[in-house]
């Protein structure tokens, strides 16, 4: 069962120019596929009727809505109890990339500076790689990785990590779930993208090569090039 869910949209969508958004669902049953669904349709309509022309302020409102859907959803059934999502959301405006990011769905930027994760991950694991408990590659291994600890829907309110970044000529962003991360060291993330022809190639490459890894997870990856 695939509980990813992609939104992709080159064309405005409310006050933003464009939006693109990656969520992986948790749940048993039908609710981690249903929870990212909805979650990234909330979003779109959110932003769609925002009057805010701020991206982080848009999509702050609009994750604290898909948050609440999620909630009385949840609810409302016995069979979507305890469903949530990751969220990964981004806009680019010229050379700014606006990020918002709920649990560890990342988004990176892979250019001539190499590859620079921006989200940060809202795990576990995580959180013992920044109290110096364990070190990077100990974290990658851990049989506990994929706990994470903040999701969309897990509790009634919810906290999105907000990024800014200025891009330069030649970067490439990619979001993606972990179904890719898992699966690719970002080293080899960023030898594929550099050594793909062009950004459809790049993308194929990089679901094969997670799916010769192993594959375990769904895998759902987007790119972007804000500056070609």
């Amino acid at each position: 069962m695939n509980q990813d869910y992609v939104y992709s949209s080159e064309q405005p969508i409310g006050r933003l120019p464009n939006l693109f958004l990656v969520a992986d669902g948790m749940g048993g049953h039908n609710a981690g596929e249903y929870a990212s669904k909805v979650t990234v349709e909330t979003i779109v309509e959110y932003i769609a009727d925002s009057p805010e022309t701020d991206a982080a302020r848009i999509f702050d409102g609009a994750i604290h809505s898909a948050n609440a859907r999620i909630r009385r959803l949840a609810a409302a059934s016995s069979l979507l109890a305890g469903m949530g999502t990751t969220v990964v959301a981004a806009t680019c405006e010229g050379d700014r990339l606006s990020v918002a990011n709920v649990g560890d769905s990342r988004l990176y930027i892979v250019g001539r500076r190499g590859i620079r994760q921006i989200t940060r991950d809202h795990s576990w694991v995580e959180e013992m790689v920044q109290r110096g408990g364990i070190g990077r590659e100990e974290a990658r291994n851990h049989p506990d990785k994929n706990i994470i600890t903040r999701a969309v829907g897990a509790e009634d309110t919810v906290k999105a990590d907000f990024f800014s970044v200025r891009l330069e000529e030649g970067d490439t962003v990619l979001m993606c779930t972990d179904g890719l991360t898992n699966m690719l060291e970002d080293e080899e993330i960023r030898m594929i993208m550099n050594g793909a022809r062009d950004i459809v190639e790049r993308a194929q490459e990089l679901v094969e090569a997670a799916n010769d890894n192993g594959g375990k997870d769904n895998i759902s990856v987007i790119l972007i090039e804000p500056l070609a």
